[in-house]
């Protein structure tokens, strides 16, 4: 029996409505969350092998804010870009040009999750423009230098071995059960039965809703490229950084010494929780996301 998500009755009241557009050749599928009149529009771009769903419980916490999330290309309903390769790079591009066609480049408050952190870090260093930064559970240094080496390795050890199956054999091995309830089982951290449950089921749902194997490899090889701390004194931008206690990717002494290292950053330490703080809580992380936007002021 399905658990039905603890904030969707939240979610239900927001004002949501789909559209498409066309960058880099990828049909990107972006999703807009509140009113067009709200004092901020935040543009959120979500992690690895996720896609938009993920950040509603955030969202859900803060109807006084329009969101913008668009399907990272090549995950979720986004084709692949065909003009370019899924690195950081790439997404960085897609990123400035997605900003543009929506006119709001220097006007949205930019929202990375996890892999997002990144791809918005590495696209501010290089001159995007916008009023502030949120980085939630950042990847402040190399996953090979995080807490889990082994556990890491492993993990670049599979996706390479799935880039050089025929793509059939990739996509099986990729979606996987077990390796789904693997990941979602190391990186919870909540007691709660019932939110545990919850999130090996949105795991389940979400986490294989990619388009094919090529694009995905291409975006594992980007997030262990680079990291959040190669950009960090290039980010002149007022930043927030919202870190989790407990993150198993990234360890919070690195995420305070990335926070020394950015001009303009606050820190918020999540308490008890790891690197699923927009399922476990979202509520801590919506307050430190109203607080700093409250003193941003209006857009």
């Amino acid at each position: 029996m399905s658990v039905t998500s603890p904030y969707a009755a939240a979610v239900s009241k927001i004002p949501c409505s789909a559209s498409r557009v066309e960058i880099l050749g990828s049909t990107t599928s972006y999703w807009s969350y509140g009113q067009e009149d709200a004092d901020w529009t935040i543009v959120a771009v979500h992690g690895y092998r996720g896609e938009h769903h993920g950040i509603e419980p955030v969202i859900a916490q803060l109807p006084e804010y329009r969101f913008i999330v668009p399907d990272l290309p090549g995950f979720g309903e986004s084709t692949p870009m065909t003009e370019s390769e899924h690195s950081i790079a790439g997404y960085e591009a897609w990123l400035e040009a997605l900003l543009a066609k929506l006119n709001l480049t220097g006007k949205a408050i930019i929202f990375g999750h996890s892999f997002g952190t990144i791809i918005t870090s590495a696209a501010i260093a290089k001159g995007l423009r916008t009023p502030g930064l949120i980085l939630m559970n950042p990847i402040a240094i190399s996953g090979t230098e995080g807490p889990r080496k082994f556990a890491t390795w492993i993990t670049v050890s599979f996706y390479r071995t799935a880039a050089k199956l025929p793509k059939k054999m990739a996509k099986a091995m990729l979606g996987n059960w077990l390796v789904v309830q693997f990941m979602s089982v190391s990186l919870a951290k909540t007691k709660d039965r019932e939110l545990r449950k919850w999130i090996h089921e949105e795991h389940h749902r979400y986490f294989n809703n990619f388009s094919d194997s090529k694009s995905v490899g291409e975006a594992f090889e980007a997030s262990v490229s680079q990291n959040v701390g190669q950009v960090a004194e290039q980010i002149s931008t007022p930043t927030l950084l919202i870190a989790a206690e407990l993150d198993d990717i990234t360890p919070i002494s690195a995420v305070r010494e990335l926070a020394s290292r950015i001009p303009d950053s606050e820190l918020e330490v999540i308490p008890q929780v790891g690197h699923l703080i927009h399922y476990e809580k979202p509520k801590l992380a919506a307050e430190a996301i109203h607080s700093f936007l409250s003193r941003l002021g209006k857009n």
